[in-house]
């Protein structure tokens, strides 16, 4: 994806004279909203004016660059505005902006747009560059200028992986609350002010898109100082012990200079490592209640998802040595019950993937709390985790255990902070332990327990009652769902919900739900060479790779083509995934796996009849998309 991708020409003016601020942003707004990026402009403005209420987003040098992330936009998008005779913009230099770049960016894990929007910030620090843009002759030179420079310049992360292989005695982080545009700003600040003082920096960026370029242990032994320029959380205690400057990142972008200078000189504090020490500057701005739900519980999914993998494909992988090698005809009621563990080797790995695959929950639940209350929270939450595995509530049970553990340490926390110093330092090696663990353990046996027990049995009690049109209803929704958003809120719910059914005994539901995310790449590939009109020259290029990713159950691999035409790409998607999902429950599949694509067919259960309903579908949204989609002109 090139920056060219993300601006549109409707949404470029170059003779904006806003009289204020707030009326550059709303001009601004209103700019992108007249390429269709967004679904609520007014939801999308009022993000805009919230992020700037945290800093301003002038950042000197008559540059500003305004950005909302939220579910109001569509997709990924720039508008741009060149303001001749300037306007006041608070910006950090105290100089009026006349050039401005608004960041649309939807509020999905993707984050396809990010490396793009930061090699836009490393082009808006070269001042050639700014001001070719600021005198532009029409909006085509305008556009024209921004794809030659795109072309011949890197994204930061990229720059700073070639700058920084060599021994760097100084280092720095970046952040901001959004992670969007000042966190590579400030990264380029501090890079190109430590190469102007003829030494090294190695810079660790976290975005949007996750840290990058991350600081090792090894680095930081190594280090001599260390530049945290953010305003953002940024895990602390790995630099005890060294001399830290602790600052905004807009230092980074305007005074990066002066902090190279202090780092050489190590005129900072030495930094010493606290209980919980995290630099928590954002105050929780700009991020609602739910978003901070919805961010605990993917700490816990993250960290839970190599657990479920890696044992349930041991466990697959026992269930067909058995199938392989033992004449199932012939086996009792008893062995059938232990089926999978009958052949000698068969039984090793039923073994090892049987308890990978029972640290499920316990590592689910455990990073949920530790999210929430930190490292103190996460023997509390993995006890309650261990307590639902080894009980009736199971995976819902674990999901609540991780929260209550995790808000419990929280309240410790704040009843221990006026303690004397002396029960203060070993609160968190006893006092949050001992307490924490009898709380959640009491709150396990007789709360969650006996009510998320219940709920769980009565879960399964209805998906073994659900039978023809039900259940084949049951496996079009799971399966639309894994191509709603592509590793969005809806897609992993879906999968969720098959991981949890695996733990259950019911591996029909993950077979609807991996099929289901399969579909989407595969459709698209199998488009581009169908249907060579429907796509850009650049996507065709590309289309023939998501055979690969689909096969491997990769669903991410749609995301830039649904990110183009969400209108008529994700519906085709749904409804292909949909039709496979039906098939695959209907042909009654089973899936023992929770990942693997292609790579698990030999533990599918009805594996021909799961690649009939795979191509199904797959034809389904190659054929829809090829209605539906406009032909493109190039």
């Amino acid at each position: 994806m090139r920056i060219s991708d993300l601006i549109d020409a409707r949404s470029v003016k170059l003779d904006a004279s806003p009289k204020s601020k707030s009326e550059a942003l709303d001009m601004a707004v209103e700019l992108m909203n007249l390429s269709g990026k967004l679904n609520n402009p007014e939801a999308y403005r009022k993000q805009v004016y919230a992020r700037e209420e945290e800093s301003t987003t002038g950042i000197g040098e008559g540059i500003a660059i305004p950005h909302g992330k939220c579910d109001a936009v569509n997709n990924p998008g720039l508008a741009a505005m060149v303001i001749k005779d300037g306007v006041d913009f608070d910006s950090l230099d105290g100089e009026p902006v006349t050039l401005l770049f608004l960041i649309a960016a939807p509020n999905t894990e993707d984050n396809v747009h990010l490396d793009v929007l930061s090699k836009l910030s490393v082009l808006l620090m070269d001042e050639e560059f700014t001001e070719k843009l600021r005198n532009a002759a029409s909006v085509e030179e305008f556009l024209g200028i921004i794809d030659s420079a795109d072309g011949e310049t890197k994204s930061i992360d990229e720059k700073l992986q070639d700058t920084s292989k060599g021994e760097s005695r100084i280092l720095a982080v970046t952040s901001c609350p959004t992670g969007i545009a000042h966190t590579y700003m400030a990264a380029e600040g501090i890079e190109k002010a430590a190469k102007k003082a003829g030494c090294t920096v190695k810079i660790e960026t976290r975005g949007s898109s996750g840290a990058k370029n991350v600081l090792t242990d090894e680095d930081i032994e190594m280090a001599d100082c260390i530049i945290v320029a953010a305003d953002a959380m940024v895990p602390m205690d790995r630099f005890d012990g060294k001399h830290v400057i602790e600052c905004q990142v807009s230092d980074g972008i305007n005074k990066a200079d002066e902090l190279i200078a202090r780092a050489l000189n190590k005129e900072a504090p030495v930094y010493k490592a606290a209980e919980g020490s995290q630099k928590k500057t954002d105050n929780g701005k700009g991020k609602g209640f739910a978003h901070k739900i919805y961010t605990y519980l993917m700490n816990g999914v993250s960290h839970m998802l190599p657990f479920v993998i890696g044992g349930g494909i041991l466990i697959a992988i026992a269930f067909l040595i058995d199938t392989l090698t033992v004449d199932i005809g012939a086996l009792t009621e008893a062995e059938k019950a232990n089926f999978g563990t009958i052949n000698e080797v068969a039984k090793v790995f039923k073994d090892i993937g049987g308890v990978a695959f029972g640290l499920m929950l316990p590592v689910l639940s455990g990073f949920i709390a530790m999210a929430i209350g930190d490292r103190p929270a996460l023997a509390v939450g993995f006890v309650g985790g261990y307590m639902a595995s080894q009980g009736k509530s199971g995976f819902l049970g674990a999901l609540v255990a991780g929260f209550i553990a995790g808000y419990f340490v929280v309240l410790l926390k704040k009843l221990c902070a006026h303690l004397p110093e002396a029960l203060e330092k070993i609160a968190p090696v006893l006092i949050y332990p001992l307490i924490g663990i009898l709380v959640i353990g009491l709150v396990m046996k007789f709360g969650i327990e006996p009510v998320m027990g219940s709920i769980n049995t009565a879960l399964n009690n209805g998906l073994d009652a659900m039978g023809g049109t039900s259940r084949l209803l049951l496996g079009f929704v799971l399966g639309g769902m894994m191509a709603v958003d592509m590793g969005g809120p809806f897609n992993k719910a879906a999968y969720l919900f098959g991981t949890a059914a695996i733990a259950s005994g019911k591996y029909d539901i993950m077979a609807s739900v991996m099929i289901g995310g399969m579909v989407p790449p595969c459709a698209i590939a199998l488009a581009t060479l169908l249907f060579k009109k429907k796509f850009t020259k650049e996507e065709r290029k590309a289309g023939p790779t998501n055979f690969i990713m689909g096969l491997a159950f990769i669903t991410e691999g749609a995301i830039p083509y649904a990110a183009a035409d969400p209108v008529r790409v994700i519906p085709s998607c749904v409804i292909g995934s949909g039709v496979a999902g039906l098939m695959s429950m209907l042909f009654k599949c089973t899936l023992m796996a929770p990942h693997g694509g292609v790579f698990v067919i030999p533990v599918i259960g009805n594996a021909w009849l799961y690649v009939v309903s795979l191509v199904t579908g797959t034809l389904v949204s190659c054929i829809l998309l090829g209605l539906l989609k406009k032909k493109v002109e190039e």
